[in-house]
């Protein structure tokens, strides 16, 4: 088995707290994400789990035992970095195989294991080549096949992609969840794009300042985020807030702001009882708002000019001012032309508004 559990992980460089009180389980073959801004702890989290920082306080326990003193080679670990740290007066052959033979592996066994990954990876035509001879996402390739050919308990990626172009990037993603199949290893991937992780994650961890913010599936920090640091940092276009004072009347709640006013049935947003006479801050999504006036009670209707377009080819995004705010519309007609000025309205289903506490940044549900 090659389960992590990480309790109460805590790193500090002098006054500085780099990760607080982070506690984790991953499953055996589990694939989780740590995604956040710079500066916010994934890094140094995913380090300290390969053994290449010293942990402050907690424990790291892969598969059944407790590996905080033990150096990384004694882990059972494989790491892709960012820059892949390819040898590169080595052949790619060489390259796959120099972990192996550091162990002291037959020959026999390390051409048999160098074969089979760069099979894995197509990257057969490559073996003889120096690193320097390849592209990006071959280099990228070659540097997955030295983990490969480890047969780890774990895989660590540290930012793997982030020195690809957006195609290739796109290319690699694919590839990485292909090789997910033919090798179902425990593997723990950090990024800063959101899009990675929700692509690849069986389940994210979103972390800021060294916190735990949320842990899920992909839908679940989308369509439900605990907080609005989640719900800005999930979901691209950005979602849209605005802020707005709640009065309670007799069966609803009246949001308003400047040039903004609408009605809320208590039944359904009975958590901002406690709002009642605060601001709170209402989220939506950009691709659940739609062209046009709202329809019937189970929509929200806003109404703006139009600022600005976005074309992207298969859709327009529509930036609209509404009262002061300005919000984002997408999965608009490409073909729909629309003037800089053009009144709009949109509407919103009320299953689709998230609301925050203003202070807090808490949701509330």
């Amino acid at each position: 088995m090659a389960e992590i559990t990480l309790t109460n992980l805590r790193k500090t460089f002098g006054a500085v707290v780099a990760v607080k009180d982070f506690s984790l389980h991953i499953a055996d073959h589990e694939f989780v994400v740590l995604v956040g801004p710079s500066g916010c702890g994934k890094s140094t989290t995913l380090r300290m789990i390969a053994g290449l920082e010293d942990i402050t306080g907690g424990t790291i326990s892969i598969g059944d035992r407790v590996v905080n003193g033990l150096q990384p080679k004694d882990r059972d670990i494989a790491m892709v970095f960012q820059n892949y740290a390819l040898y590169q007066h080595m052949s790619v052959y060489d390259n796959l195989a120099f972990g192996l033979r550091n162990r002291r592996v037959a020959e026999a066994k390390i051409d048999a294991a160098v074969r089979s990954a760069a099979r894995i990876l197509s990257i057969e035509p490559l073996l003889e080549r120096r690193p320097r001879q390849l592209s990006g996402g071959q280099q990228q390739r070659v540097a997955l096949g030295r983990c490969i050919v480890r047969n780890p308990k774990v895989f660590l990626f540290d930012e793997p992609l982030s020195n690809l172009d957006a195609q290739l990037r796109a290319q690699m993603r694919l590839e990485i969840k292909e090789l997910r199949l033919r090798v179902p290893t425990t593997s723990v991937f950090v990024t800063h794009d959101q899009v990675e992780a929700m692509t690849l994650g069986d389940r994210i961890v979103v972390m800021k300042d060294g916190l735990m913010q949320q842990v899920g599936s992909p839908l679940e920090l989308y369509r439900r985020p605990l907080n609005r640091f989640v719900a800005s940092f999930i979901g691209s276009p950005a979602m849209n807030f605005i802020d707005m004072a709640v009065t309670a009347a007799a069966d609803s709640f009246a949001l308003s702001a400047n040039g903004i006013a609408i009605e809320l049935p208590q039944r359904r947003f009975a958590g901002l009882g406690a709002h009642a006479g605060r601001t709170v801050t209402m989220g939506v999504r950009p691709q659940h708002m739609r062209l046009g006036p709202a329809n019937g009670g189970e929509h929200v209707g806003f109404g703006g000019n139009l600022m600005v377009t976005e074309q992207l080819g298969d859709e327009q995004v529509l930036a609209v001012r509404i009262g002061e705010a300005d919000i984002r519309v997408a999965g608009v007609d490409p073909e729909l032309a629309l003037a800089t000025g053009t009144r709009i309205d949109v509407a919103v289903p009320l299953e689709n508004l998230h609301l925050f506490d203003t202070t807090s940044g808490a949701a509330i549900r």
